[in-house]
């Protein structure tokens, strides 16, 4: 008996066996306890440290069209990989993700504790780590444990073929409520473990639009001057954003803990020129410091679905070792028999639709390793009819599950 068979009989002693879909990954559940050390809170430091990760990996991932990336699912699938790191890997990965690992763990622990789950305002978050089980690799107890307890990650063991692929993208397509269906479309044979999270938000408005305040015929204004159709909804709202540059609003969802966010920038203000003035402490002070007063809205109907391989934004932002084969010390995930592990590839997906009735939001992103201000008394008037920035947010700790911009309505 090799070694990865004696760690996975140990492991088989320790933890129950359940099937997963319909291919040939095993499911590994352990029946652990929360770690005792969840904050019941996340500090104003550390959330100023996660909106600035948030605003980089828009900037980094934005190509100038419509975009969106999930803060929230990205930071769950590096924060668990982070725990594997060692050396030089862990502290680019450290001041790339904003926090040092042992609190990230407990501040996302913190956040996933604390998400609706009400009928009309339901956030769901999910992680799942897959090892290969061919005996070419043995992943480490310590992080499997790990990953288990902060993340609540489900465990499978697969031979990483095809029936794997689909298992992971069934697995994906389950847990984004059918929103991303996709997220890989094939394992390389080097490929010897994958940290996967899912991420799904849907949610009503607390006030619906009714059809009246529903302008079909309306018309949204690109950069460059273009005009293009749009469906606009307008409302009054009660939770005023300004910044320096840019005024905003809140839109509550049901349960009033979760809102859209919009913020349009001036005039003349290019929303490019905008997002790079931006700064995470200054977003999350915007967010936690909504005015209560009356202001003007109106938000276009759309939907928008978006891919991206986040290696050379996370590379940009100065993560650069964890994915040299040369350089990598991912010793903390396990040992292969082909050489150290580093990270192939991070891949991340989202959907989104906005209508008269809520708000829809889907993202999941896998993480592959291988081995080798206005005149008082007036009312402000934030019409989104030209490109803007616009968040799904938790209004508890103001932080963004979700951040993107919305250029043209074609």
């Amino acid at each position: 008996m090799n070694r990865w068979n004696r760690i996975a009989a140990l492991l088989l002693a320790l933890l129950c066996l359940a099937g997963c879909g319909g291919g040939g990954s095993r499911r590994l559940t352990k029946e652990t306890a929360a770690p005792a050390e969840v904050p019941r809170e996340i500090p104003a430091e550390d959330a100023a440290a996660l909106a600035e990760f948030s605003l980089e990996l828009l900037r980094r991932s934005w190509a100038g069209e419509n975009a969106l990336v999930s803060p929230l699912s990205v930071l769950s699938a590096l924060g668990m990989t982070a725990n594997g790191a060692r050396g030089e890997t862990l502290e680019q990965m450290e001041a790339v993700l904003g926090l040092p690992t042992e609190r990230l763990n407990g501040v996302l622990a913190a956040w996933a504790a604390d998400l609706p789950r009400g009928k009309d305002c339901r956030v769901e978050l999910a992680n799942s780590v897959w090892v290969r089980d061919d005996g070419s690799f043995e992943a480490d107890q310590d992080f499997l444990e790990t990953a288990a307890g902060w993340y609540k990650a489900e465990v499978f063991a697969s031979k990483f073929d095809a029936a794997a692929v689909r298992d992971i993208n069934s697995w994906v397509e389950k847990n984004t409520r059918g929103m991303i269906p996709e997220i890989l479309s094939e394992l390389r044979d080097e490929t010897m473990m994958v940290l996967v999270n899912a991420l799904a938000l849907e949610a009503e408005w607390e006030e619906i639009y009714e059809d009246i305040q529903i302008r079909e015929n309306g018309i949204f204004t690109t950069e460059d001057g273009a005009e293009q159709p749009a469906a606009l909804m307008y409302s009054s709202e009660g939770h005023y954003l300004k910044d320096e540059g840019a005024q905003g609003f809140l839109k509550f969802y049901k349960g009033g803990r979760w809102a859209f966010a919009a913020l349009l920038p001036d005039e003349g203000t290019a929303l490019e020129d905008y997002l790079d003035s931006l700064t995470g402490e200054r977003l999350h002070r915007v967010l936690a410091g909504a005015e209560e007063t009356l202001v003007y809205a109106a938000i276009p109907k759309f939907k928008s679905e978006y891919g991206v391989e986040l290696n050379d934004a996370l590379k940009a932002l100065g993560m650069t070792d964890a994915f040299d084969m040369d350089r990598a010390d991912l010793s903390g995930l396990g040992r292969s028999e082909l050489g150290p592990l580093f990270i192939s590839r991070v891949l991340h997906k989202t959907s989104v639709s906005v209508d008269e009735k809520g708000t829809r939001a889907g993202a999941a992103t896998a993480v592959l390793a291988d081995s080798g201000a206005d005149m008082p008394g007036t009312v402000p008037e934030v019409y989104l009819d030209r490109p803007f920035l616009y968040m799904l947010v938790d209004t508890e700790t103001s932080l963004p599950a979700f951040i993107g911009v919305v250029t043209d309505m074609s």
